[in-house]
């Protein structure tokens, strides 16, 4: 793992030298004592993680890392807690170390950016799905198409199905069977018998039911962990 410091004082990038030395693995490829050097060197060179100081003359931490397009791991280290909100709504930010910091909280860290990275790269390496956006339906012998996104809800009366979508329903003679086939698993669930929900459409969950627009959705009992498990609840 690659890695460069930019702080402002020659103690604390000497530190994190010294702590990148006792890991294994860990190579700290150059220091910088302004973010302005470091983002002329980033421009030409890539590195798998950065430790940033957040308060710097002229341009501060956070200033910096809004200037990267394409940016690695970071870990903020500072003597300043009250950025560590604002730090983490950036999804590239893995740490946020408060100085003077010491090796065994250093080694969480690092730990912490080798799973980021690890996942990162799993994600690059295996491709998306490709998700059709839209399908068709029979209704009075005329195929109609229809948006997948904009379904929300799908709902199985008698020997009809009852497609909602956000700008107009559809009612289709059909099973709910036969509608479920035709959709990606990436976005519909069935939760209960009658009911199959888009995940990306919901608002509210309590015990049994779902909230998706204004309809409340019962979720049966066997179908409860697949929805906690989908939504990465448990």
């Amino acid at each position: 793992m690659n890695c460069i410091v930019i702080d402002d004082e020659k103690m604390a990038r000497v530190i994190i030298k010294t702590l990148c030395n006792e890991i294994k693995d860990v190579n700290l490829v150059e220091e910088f004592s302004d973010a302005i050097e470091a983002i002329k060197y980033l421009n030409e060179n890539k590195v798998d993680l950065i430790f940033l100081d957040i308060h710097m003359p002229a341009f501060s931490g956070v200033d910096f890392i809004k200037t990267l397009k394409d940016p690695p791991k970071v870990i903020f280290t500072t003597t300043d807690a009250k950025y560590a909100i604002e730090a983490f709504e950036f999804d590239f930010i893995v740490d946020y170390l408060l100085k003077p910091v010491e090796l065994p909280r250093f080694k969480k860290a690092i730990q912490k950016a080798q799973k980021a990275l690890a996942v990162a790269k799993k994600e690059k390496a295996t491709p998306a799905p490709v998700i059709k956006n839209d399908f068709y339906v029979n209704i009075d012998r005329r195929l109609i198409k229809i948006d997948l996104p904009s379904i929300y809800l799908i709902e199985a009366k008698g020997d009809y199905i009852n497609i909602k979508t956000e700008e107009k329903n559809y009612i289709v003679h059909s099973t709910l069977k036969k509608i479920e086939e035709k959709l990606p698993d990436s976005l519909f669930l069935k939760v209960h018998r009658s009911y199959i929900i888009n995940v990306k459409h919901i608002i509210d969950i309590e015990d049994n039911s779902v909230l998706i627009k204004k309809d409340v959705i019962p979720v049966s009992r066997s179908n409860r962990p697949e929805l906690m498990k989908r939504l990465d609840l448990l």
